[in-house]
């Protein structure tokens, strides 16, 4: 049995954030943030607007281009790190916006590896009970409501959308392999601390900052250097294949410097991975769908096509899926 992407769709707030702002407020040069980063503007949320939203706006663009009606969706998967509130899942929200009403719903932590993490579990669980035909699989951030604008680690980078998969059978193709994982003793390298069991939130909490994204950008890049290498030969392995059996790669859009180091440690030519990074920044969980709908409604992905997605995310957690495309 092959399980594989129906359908695609993404959203993206009309708020654009140039650098001009940010380089201004955090007394850059001009051109440090490009440069640094490969990131022109990113996308803010309208007020108001919560991570449900864009995730719901995304998720019927994507039922739409699989032809699936909400009410036949079986599994309702959602990642972000940026959920609307710790209780209940987002995915419940979308579920109720949508009239997903036989779907099954709940979200996946895994932060910006989560989309994929999701795309793994909702197509093990359509092959173990055949009773269950379609899967909505999200990831969306509202990073916007999380930025300290003095830090420019993180707010020079990180912007808000949402992108979204239909999962279904397929006679051929689909998705033939997965590697997903987790080091649990690096927790320290991107988190937001506040406003859980540990920190609940409070006066202190919020004047100490931890209610913010934090990470330690130089150990996260020189982390997945080390381990990118054998995740995807591992994967490739797995479907007997290698690098120069792909098409494309669909990375997380962590930083546009970063990705071309990327494809220059797999050995993979630039043109074949896909970028949103420079217009997007860095969408967290929403970064590898929403560059995968970007390619597939310009019409750059073809039938056939095998496609590498790879995301790392806090935890932390990495994850990696191969696709042959048979949508149409």
């Amino acid at each position: 049995m092959n399980v594989g992407i129906l359908g695609t769709g993404s959203y993206l707030p009309d708020t654009v954030v140039g650098n001009d702002g940010l380089e201004t407020r955090l007394h850059l040069d001009e051109g440090w943030i490009l440069g640094k980063t490969g990131i022109h503007e990113r996308r803010y949320a309208a007020p108001g607007d919560a991570t449900s939203d864009l995730a719901l706006r995304a998720s019927r663009r994507a039922l739409d281009a699989s032809g699936i009606d909400p009410a036949e969706l079986d599994l309702l998967v959602l990642a972000s790190g940026t959920v609307d509130q710790p209780s209940p899942a987002t995915a419940c929200f979308v579920q109720a916006e949508l009239g997903a009403v036989n779907a099954a719903s709940f979200d996946v932590a895994a932060v910006c590896a989560g989309f994929l993490f999701g795309l793994t579990v909702a197509r093990d669980m359509l092959i173990a009970d055949p009773s269950r035909r379609y899967a909505l699989v999200v990831g969306a951030e509202v990073y916007s409501r999380f930025l300290n604008f003095d830090d420019r680690s993180t707010c020079v980078l990180l912007g808000d959308g949402a992108g979204a998969a239909v999962l279904g059978r397929t006679e051929r193709g689909g998705i033939l392999a997965s590697n997903i994982g987790s080091d649990g003793t690096l927790t320290h390298l991107g988190y937001i601390a506040g406003g859980g069991s540990r920190a609940p939130a409070s006066a202190e909490t919020l004047s100490s900052g931890l209610h913010y994204v934090s990470m330690k950008g130089r150990e996260v890049r020189n982390l997945i250097v080390e381990i990118m290498p054998g995740i995807v030969e591992k994967l490739l392995a797995s479907a007997g294949m290698g690098a120069s059996d792909l098409d494309f790669v669909v990375p997380h859009q962590a930083n546009g410097v970063m990705l071309r180091e990327w494809a220059d440690l797999l050995g993979i030519d630039h043109e074949r991975v896909l970028q949103t990074v420079a217009k997007y920044g860095n969408t967290g969980a929403a970064s590898v769908p929403v560059t995968l709908d970007d390619a597939v409604r310009s019409g750059r992905v073809k039938p056939g096509d095998r496609m590498l997605y790879i995301s790392f995310g806090a935890g932390i957690s990495w994850s990696a899926v191969l696709v042959e495309w048979t949508a149409a």
